[in-house]
């Protein structure tokens, strides 16, 4: 399958385009430089320059592809308007010209976070987005506006709502110790590896008669702060069983429907099973 992949030098990107090629399929990245893109293109990615902020130039980036995956996003340090700007904004000029160009397949990368605080339950596909911050908001944006295509014009999109990336090398999980350190100890949290955000990735690539679908993408088994901890060689407070639990990261999912639907089994369903297989 020849795919557009956007984001593609980002840490979800950098890990999925190689994989991506790695399974046969043909790779072009959307890049803002050549020189940005000039690792993947050495595995054999195609880059097309291009800027989610000026449409006109997505129209050469979609054409004669057979799907997008759509990974850019504005995350780190983006303002309100920034985040929405790129986010929301952006994804609808992608989508736009994805629909001009005849494109069948769109699968969009979102967050659990536009659940929003957590509700002392694991959350559903069916729950309604609840975001309490720009960029998760941003994404719910997106959602929102990428279904209604869908449902006006025919857009074939399938949206993954992923958990906390980690894993093949990100610094994500060590950047995440600024909170974990924080918690109560016992306050439990929902990841999932990069191996099985591109497996998630190639699951709604393939998928038949799944547009309109939205899937929440994690591990088996939410990982409590403390073992995070442990398992990193950080020490744990003598007094952190005491602090509360802060319900604003608190968004557990539940992931019978991609099991069910797709066929989707974690590779490394807890992150104790990514340590022992020096996944990290």
């Amino acid at each position: 399958m020849k795919v557009l992949v956007t984001g593609a030098t980002g840490r979800v990107g950098s890990r999925l385009v190689p994989r991506l090629l790695r399974n046969g399929h043909e790779v072009r990245i959307l890049v803002r430089s050549r020189e940005r893109g000039e690792a993947l293109a050495a595995l054999g990615a195609e880059p097309v320059v291009g800027d989610l902020l000026e449409p006109d130039s997505l129209k050469p980036a979609v054409r004669g592809v057979e799907a997008v995956v759509h990974l850019a996003a504005f995350f780190r340090g983006a303002s309100e308007e920034e985040a929405h700007a790129v986010n929301a904004s952006g994804t609808s000029s992608l989508a736009a010209a994805a629909l001009e160009a005849d494109v069948p397949r769109f699968v969009y990368t979102s967050t659990n976070l536009v659940y929003g605080p957590g509700q002392g339950r694991t959350f559903t596909e069916a729950d309604p987005p609840n975001p309490d911050s720009a960029y998760p908001a941003s994404k719910a944006a997106s959602e929102r506006d990428l279904l209604k295509l869908h449902q006006s014009h025919g857009l074939g999109v399938r949206i993954l709502r992923l958990a906390f990336v980690y894993g093949d090398g990100d610094p994500h999980l060590r950047e995440g110790l600024v909170w974990f350190r924080s918690w109560n100890p016992a306050q439990r949290f929902h990841m999932v590896h990069h191996a099985d955000v591109a497996q998630a990735v190639s699951l709604a690539l393939n998928a038949d008669d799944r547009n309109g679908e939205i899937y929440n993408v994690a591990d088996d088994e939410p990982v409590a702060a403390g073992e995070i901890l442990r398992l990193m060689n950080e020490p744990v407070a003598d007094d952190a069983d005491k602090r509360p639990v802060d319900l604003a990261w608190v968004q557990l999912v539940d992931t019978s429907k991609i099991k069910e639907q797709l066929g989707f089994r974690p590779i490394y369903p807890t992150l104790r099973s990514a340590v022992l297989g020096n996944a990290l």
